[in-house]
Formats: structure tokens, C-alpha cells, sequence
């Protein structure tokens, strides 16, 4: 089950029961009791304070599966997340009860091929908070490895810890497509990740970044977050050709580098067409599994693509930059809620109906 929790086990006579956000059946959460495991010499255990709400989270949520994974049995969902240690392990020295720390939600094995050579985030083995069958972090206190929980400096929020875990997409996949000042950033879809590429991308130096997006009210927050220009787009595939001009125009200058922060054929189609000859596409978002797109003519300009799976040895960079100022992703959050049956039930719905949610965060 990972070192989350399990769903079977005893608590110590005296100790307040432990409750988690449990995903039961499509459209079905229910708070009961999360039995925590044992705490190792080299784990800690955490009082959650900040949890948000992942896109994965509310896949989960409406139909029990998330891309290629699937939940068999009832797991505490919620993987963003920050806390307050309450109790460490004989064997940590680098953090104690008191201490603020943002959660990185892989366990990897670091025994595999990937693991040795710094890919971790690829480990076939990882256990990922609430990706099944591992639960999640939606809950009063969890138990997990002290190397994966980084401390926050005074003046980053336990909130913008949480935020920590999506940040890092953006940043893993800057650092895969050499984000750097001489790089003009291309973001299709303004959605959370879309948005935090954004912000990512800026904070790498990126001159001139355009956001594209098919929502008036996520391209204004793109713009109030510093993207230079802004482009509504159908969901049409036959106006690509036309979209790419206005996106041509908007740029003002060659498209070096694509992030596709949603994954679907006309967003795809969009980036191979956009992106200068030399450039990059990198794929980030997964909305569909398998997509029909123009290759031949991306190849012939030897555009390259490049995956992107979640993020790797990003959470002190994340932090470096929420504490010196370069990122501020206060405004991200647009939603807050208790931890109560009803209000996880308000919080999920407000997060799947999309409009002027784009983060909604539970404190706990």
C-alpha cells in the first residue's frame, strides 16, 4: 500500500483516530478512519495542512481510473500536499516535530536501471500517492520517507508547499527542453499546468511566452500571471492552419519551444505545426491515450518531441523560487475548504466543474 497508510491495522490506546478522504466508487468519497503504518527509523510522520486538488484526483474520482491506471479497491485519494512533522524516525537528523515541509509523493525504489542513473520518476516500481494501489494524502496524518519531505522556509506558505507538486511539472519540463533566456515558450492550454508551465518558464529566463487556450477566463489569468500575449482557440481541428498564424502573430518571432499542457489531437497537431524548424514539442498533458497528429511534416523540420512524466529532484528548486520571489502561485488558489464530509463533496465538485476554479485546496 506505500508508507501512506493501511486500511487494516491497530492505534495506540489514547491517540485521536486518524481519518482520510477515501475514494470508494465513481463519484463516491467518504472521511473514515486511515490506519497509519509503523513509523520506520527513516521515516516521518506528517500532519497534513495543505491539500490540493489534482486533475488526476477528480479523473479518478468520475470514473476510477486515470490514464492506464486503474482503482481496484477503495484508496485515500490527494497526492499536493505540505504539512508539519510530528514525529521522526530513530535515524532522521535533518528534520523535527515542528518543522514545515512540502511533500514529494513518489517512493521510488532506487534499485532499478532508471533509479541508479537519476530517472526516478520513471521507476516501474514507484509508489505515488493515491495511484493505485497506494493511497494518498488527503488525510489528518500520513507516514512517509523523511528524504522525500523538504522544509519550508519562513516565508513560503504551507499552501504554496502544497503547490510545490504541480510547480514541479513545470519545472521538470523546463529543464527537459533547456528552458533559458534565448527561448521563446509557446503554452497550449491555461488550465493549473498549463499555468504553471508559465510561470516555470518565466522564472527560467524564457523572453516571450504566448498562452493559447479555448476558456476567456483562464487566458485573462494567464495574462495577469505575465504571459505576453493571449490566444483563444476552437476546439475545432480544421482551424489549425488559421490558429497557427494568429499564434505566428502573437509570438512576433519563431516559436523555439511547445509545451502541450493538455494532450489532445487539435492541441498536438497545434504544437508540431507552430514550433519553428529545430524546435521542441514537449508533451505534458495526457487528455487523450493515443492521438492522430502530423509527424512527417514535424519531422522534415526535424521538430523534436519530448515526453514529460511527472518530475524529478525539483521540489528545492520549486521552493528556492517561491521563497525569492521569482514564482508567486498565491493567485493559483482560487478556492479553499475545511476537511468535513461535506465540504470534500463541495470541493471536488467545484474542481471538476472547471470555470473560475483553477486550484482548489483543502486546509486541514
Amino acid at each position: 500500500m506505500g508508507k501512506g497508510g493501511m486500511s487494516h491495522g491497530e492505534t495506540k490506546d489514547g491517540e485521536e483516530e486518524n481519518m482520510a478522504a477515501w475514494l470508494l466508487g465513481v463519484n463516491t468519497l467518504k472521511i473514515q478512519p486511515f490506519k497509519l503504518p509503523c513509523l520506520g527509523p527513516h521515516d516521518v510522520r506528517v500532519r497534513m495542512k495543505a491539500v490540493g486538488i489534482c486533475g488526476s484526483d477528480v479523473h479518478y474520482l468520475k470514473t476510477m481510473k486515470c490514464a492506464h491506471f486503474v482503482v481496484k479497491e477503495p484508496m485515500v485519494i490527494g497526492h499536493e500536499c505540505a504539512g508539519i512533522i510530528e514525529e521522526v524516525g530513530s535515524e532522521i537528523k535533518s528534520l523535527v516535530p515542528g518543522d514545515r515541509v512540502a511533500l514529494e509523493p513518489g517512493i521510488s525504489c532506487w534499485r532499478c536501471y532508471l533509479c541508479k542513473e537519476g530517472r526516478y520518476n520513471l521507476c516501474p516500481d514507484m509508489k505515488f500517492f493515491a495511484t493505485p494501489p497506494v493511497h494518498g494524502s488527503l488525510a489528518n496524518q500520513v507516514v512517509h520517507p523523511a528524504d522525500l519531505c523538504f522544509k519550508l522556509p519562513d516565508n513560503v506558505s504551507l499552501e504554496e508547499g502544497a503547490m510545490c507538486e504541480p510547480l514541479s511539472v513545470g519545472v521538470h519540463a523546463c529543464r527537459r527542453a533547456n528552458i533559458g533566456p534565448e527561448t521563446n515558450v509557446l503554452v497550449m492550454g491555461a488550465g493549473p499546468i498549463g499555468l504553471v508551465t508559465l510561470l516555470a518558464a518565466r522564472a527560467f529566463g524564457a523572453p516571450r511566452i504566448v498562452i493559447v487556450d479555448v476558456d476567456d477566463y483562464r487566458l485573462s489569468v494567464a495574462k495577469d500571471l505575465g504571459a505576453d500575449e493571449i490566444v483563444k482557440v476552437s476546439t475545432n481541428l480544421q482551424d489549425v492552419d488559421q490558429e497557427v498564424v494568429l499564434i505566428h502573430q502573437a509570438m512576433g518571432t519563431g516559436v523555439d519551444v511547445t509545451f502541450d499542457c493538455a494532450g489532445f489531437n487539435k492541441t498536438m497537431s497545434t504544437a508540431l505545426s507552430a514550433t519553428r524548424p529545430g524546435g521542441k514539442v514537449c508533451l505534458i498533458g495526457m487528455g487523450h491515450n493515443e492521438m492522430t497528429v502530423p509527424l512527417t511534416p514535424a519531422a522534415a523540420r526535424e521538430v523534436d518531441v519530448i515526453g514529460v512524466f511527472r518530475y524529478k529532484n525539483t521540489w528545492p528548486l520549486c521552493i528556492e523560487f517561491l521563497s525569492s520571489g521569482k514564482i508567486d502561485v498565491k493567485p493559483l488558489i482560487t478556492h479553499r475548504f475545511g476537511f468535513s464530509q461535506k465540504e470534500v463533496e463541495e470541493a471536488f465538485e467545484t474542481s471538476a466543474s472547471g470555470s473560475t476554479a483553477i486550484k482548489v485546496m483543502f486546509n486541514l
